[in-house]
Order: structure tokens, then sequence, then C-alpha cells
């Protein structure tokens, strides 16, 4: 009791001699950072994890490991999520955004670490996912507490929470645009100036955080020295236009997935099924392993071979069909095997694999360009602006694929094609559905999708 006694005093103390404002800009730097090392830490943990798990494992042969760790991975997160959390934190940023809906912005202290512990055995274990919705989840609980700690009004704790979740997508993908757009666009937050102001020193940290932690280096760096040619637009618009009927596509399973795993009541039954599902699409096609981001690396940097790698018919890759029919069924299924992954007991994020599945689409489409009509398009450059196209149809957030995009891989001077393959894709989308990705929900009760009104 005195030690509460004494933090009030300490707390009314501070906001006697700091005025609102200069107030929030302090707590929301403070945010920033905290969540800005989570992001570090998280990654690390889910790298660590994957590392010690696939180190024996050889290329150019069949590795039956991989019939087994994902199903380990959704299994364990399912049991840390029924008996120790006693909570399905499965989905979430949509249970973010319901939460901000309802005016909800107590977040529990324990929400800081527990995405980030199921996310790990989730992604660690092979799950083809990204970790952006667990980090958005602890930075939005960090931003809470922060609030709470300092007596802040619920108007501007509602304003931490956003910061928080904008700081944690920032952070883990370097990207304090992306996080910030994130909070307008994806939450959709409505902010004053002010309030958006802050929002940005909060991203801004956590991205210089993580970045500088990981020593200054990219986790997607573009390192094509070739510029951008003009000449390119109009396969830039056609990638743009296919991006978006993949996006639908992409959409469309993710759902129908999410719905047939939400019929299963038994948990132990989902997660076995979600996880076997996931094990087999991953033993024929392993660059569906995890977040994915070291083949995309390579991809746009001209090195597609891990698209084949450690795969049972790596040493048979002898023709450039060959390639094109493994780019074209990890393209295919990864829509599968992400749904598979969120929706079938694991806890991940919904970004990265449209980034991962964006890049395979721009790399198919260039290649059957070249191989059909003898053109000589860079496929490492339409890998690239592929990403931000099947991330602005999928997620229906054109501004965040843009930017997010171009932070994260440090290329800046692909700004226009991206932004034009973006808009296109999710012109595309929009001309089919007015839903948000995250507009539709199980009904709990009849266990159908319906939509949010």
């Amino acid at each position: 009791m005195w030690q509460c006694c004494y933090d009030m005093c300490i707390v009314r103390d501070i906001k006697h001699h700091i005025s609102p404002n200069p107030l929030a800009f302090i707590i929301a730097s403070m945010v920033g950072l905290v969540s800005g090392c989570f992001a570090f830490l998280l990654k690390r943990m889910i790298a660590s994890v994957s590392g010690w798990l696939t180190a024996g494992m050889h290329a150019g042969e069949a590795n039956y490991l991989l019939l087994l760790i994902p199903v380990c991975g959704i299994v364990l997160t399912g049991v840390f999520c029924r008996y120790v959390l006693h909570r399905d934190i499965s989905h979430g940023v949509r249970q973010l955004m319901q939460g901000l809906k309802n005016k909800v912005y107590r977040l529990p202290l324990v929400q800081t670490v527990s995405p980030m512990i199921a996310s790990t055995l989730t992604l660690g274990f092979g799950g083809s996912a990204g970790s952006e919705g667990p980090i958005a989840c602890t930075g939005a609980a960090i931003g809470s507490n922060m609030a709470r700690m300092f007596r802040m009004s619920p108007r501007m704790m509602m304003i931490m929470v956003g910061c928080g979740a904008g700081a944690g997508i920032a952070g883990i993908f370097k990207a304090p645009i992306g996080g910030a757009l994130f909070t307008l666009e994806v939450l959709r937050m409505g902010l004053s100036t002010f309030s958006v102001l802050v929002l940005c020193v909060a991203t801004l940290i956590s991205a210089l955080t993580a970045y500088s932690l990981s020593g200054f280096t990219l986790d997607i760096a573009y390192n094509q020295s070739m510029p951008f040619d003009a000449s390119l637009l109009p396969y830039v618009v056609l990638l743009g236009v296919c991006c978006g009927f993949y996006s639908l596509y992409y959409s469309y399973i993710m759902k129908r997935v999410e719905q047939w795993l939400h019929a299963v009541k038994k948990q132990w039954v989902k997660n076995l099924m979600a996880g076997a599902g996931l094990a087999v699409m991953i033993f024929w096609f392993p660059a569906l392993y995890g977040e994915g981001y070291d083949v995309i690396g390579g991809v746009i940097n001209g090195h597609d071979g891990g698209l084949i790698a450690d795969g049972p018919f790596a040493d048979v890759a002898d023709s450039v069909w060959y390639m094109i029919a493994v780019a074209a069924g990890i393209m295919a299924l990864k829509c599968f095997a992400a749904s598979a992954t969120t929706s079938g007991g694991g806890v991940s994020g919904d970004f990265a694999p449209t980034l991962f599945a964006g890049c395979v689409t721009g790399y198919v489409f260039a290649m059957l360009l070249n191989v059909l009509f003898g053109l000589h398009l860079s496929v490492a450059m339409f890998a690239y602006f592929g990403m931000a196209g099947v991330m602005a149809g999928a997620i229906r957030a054109p501004l965040m694929a843009i930017f997010l995009t171009c932070e994260m891989a440090g290329a800046y001077s692909m700004l226009l094609p991206l932004t034009i393959a973006s808009a296109l894709s999710f012109g595309v989308v929009r001309l089919f559905t007015a839903d948000s990705f995250f507009s539709i929900r199980i009904d709990r009760h009849n266990g159908v999708l319906t939509r949010r009104r």
C-alpha cells in the first residue's frame, strides 16, 4: 500500500511539473523504445528456435522432420493458450480492432509478453505466417500500461494503445511510416494532428531502436543497383492487375479455411488437423517454413534457389519451367498454409504472408512473360513490386503496403512502381468487394462467416 501511495505521489509530481502535451510525447517515446526492444527480442527468439530445429536438415533430399515440427508448434501453442493463458489470442489484430471499437483501452500487463511466447512457438516451429500481429498486441499493451501508470485520461490511453500497436509494427519491419499507417489505415483510429505527431514519434523511435539493436541491418535488403526504367510501366500496370486478382483468391481461401477450421469444435483436433495440413505443405515446399524473409531476400536480389532449397526435388531443378511450376505451387498454397497457421491454433500475423505471396507472384509473372514472349524483364525487380501489390490488395491497405515495402527493403527509388502496383491491385479488389481484410469474423453461435455492420 505504501508503495502504491509513493508511486501515485511521483506520478502526481510529474504531471504537476510537465504539461499534458509534452508528457504525451515523453510517454510515446518510452512506448516506442520499449516496443522496439521487444520487436528485436521477438525476432531473435523466433530465429533461435527455428535455427535450432532445422540445423540438421540438408538440401536436395526429403527432410521428414518437416512432417513433425509444424504439428508440434501448433499443438504447443494451443496448449499454451488454453492451459496457461486461458484465452484465445490467435487473431491478435482482429481482437485489437474489436477492443478499440468497444473502447477497451485497459489491456492486461501479461499481454506484453504472452503473444511473444506464443508466436515464438508458432513461427519458430515453422508456422507459415508473420510476427507482426503478436508484436502489435504487445505494443498496444505496452502503450496501455504506460498510460495507466501515468493516470492518463481514456482518450490519451486510446492514443497510447494506437501508438504502441504502430510502434510494434514499425519495430518488427523497421518501417516507421508503415507502422504509423498501420494504426491509421488498418486500425482506423480517428486521430487529431497532435495525436498523429505523437504516433510518429513512437513509431520512429521503435524502428530506430530495432534497427540499431540488429546492427543497423535490414531484414530484407534490396541490393539491386539497376534503376527503374519508365518503359517498364505497362508491365507494372499489368502486374498490379494480376496482383489484384490473386489477392481476391488469397483472401477467399484465407476466409474459407478459417470457416472450415472453426467448424471443428474440439481444439485438440483442430490443432492436429491444421498442423498436419501445414506440415505436408511445408514438406513438399520448404520455402513455406516460417516467415520466409530469407527466401524473399534471395528472390528480390536475383537468387531464387531458396524456393526449392531443402525440398525433396531440389536436385532435379534443371529447367525454367520447373522453377515456374514450383513457384506457382507455392503461390497457390501460401494462403492455405497461412490460414492453417493463424486459424488452426497458431499465434501469428497476416502481413508477412502477403509479402511472401506477392514476391512469388511477381517472380512467376516476370518469368512467364520472359519465357512466353521473349522479354528480358528483371525477375528480381518485379518480385519486389509484387510484394507491395499483393499486400495492398489482400490487406486492403495500399498506403501501408507502399511505404512498408519501400522502408523495409531500403529501396526508396522504387516508390513510383510500388505505388502503381499497389494502387491497381487495391482498385481491382475494390471492384469486387468493399470489405476490409479484418471485417469478416466468425459468428461464435452458428459457425459461419458474417459481416460486421
